[in-house]
């Protein structure tokens, strides 16, 4: 079985392109705060472990930055970069949507840390085997050796599912290699 899944590269506030991703598994996908803050912790974790980088530490206030935008692309069925992410302080943010319950919260974050086999250890933007930074931007912000906190949160409407992460201070920062 097939569902809808779609990856936004970051920093791109004109949205992406849909792409179908395969469903590792039947029915629906099991729901919840903690299992969500659990999923992202572990895959947060292993991506900065597999470089040589500390783990992040959960932020309260960047996960509730988060719900209010996750709730906002829902509402609206937009996907595209908050106006935050963009601004003076802004934050780092990754953002994932997919068809609702198709997918489990460790597939989603696992969809932005398999952009690493698209990842050059080069300065940013020539970071993608590719030759597209976005390719590589979830991946990139995840393994940031600048950003410290982080925070996501879920939130759907009748057709899909909209996680955002949010990062600081953010990463991929043109010039530099992300760790």
């Amino acid at each position: 079985m097939l569902a809808l899944a779609a990856l936004a590269a970051c920093s791109s506030p004109e949205g992406a392109e849909r792409v179908v991703e395969p469903r590792a598994f039947g029915g629906t996908a099991p729901r919840g705060p903690a299992l969500l803050r659990q999923a992202m912790r572990q895959g947060h974790d292993a991506a900065r472990a597999a470089v040589g980088l500390p783990p992040l530490v959960w932020s309260d206030e960047l996960a509730a930055g988060a719900r209010a935008y996750a709730q906002t692309l829902a509402k609206t069925g937009r996907f595209a970069h908050s106006p935050e992410s963009q601004a003076l302080h802004r934050v780092g943010e990754n953002l994932w949507t997919g068809t609702r319950g198709a997918y489990r919260y460790d597939e989603m974050i696992g969809h932005w840390v398999a952009e690493r086999r698209e990842y050059l250890h080069r300065p940013v933007p020539n970071f993608s085997r590719t030759g597209r930074w976005q390719d590589v931007a979830h991946y990139g912000q995840i393994v940031s050796r600048r950003t410290l906190r982080y925070g996501c949160a879920l939130a759907s409407n009748r057709r899909d599912d909209f996680l955002v992460c949010r990062y600081d201070p953010p990463g991929n920062l043109m010039g530099e290699r992300v760790y």
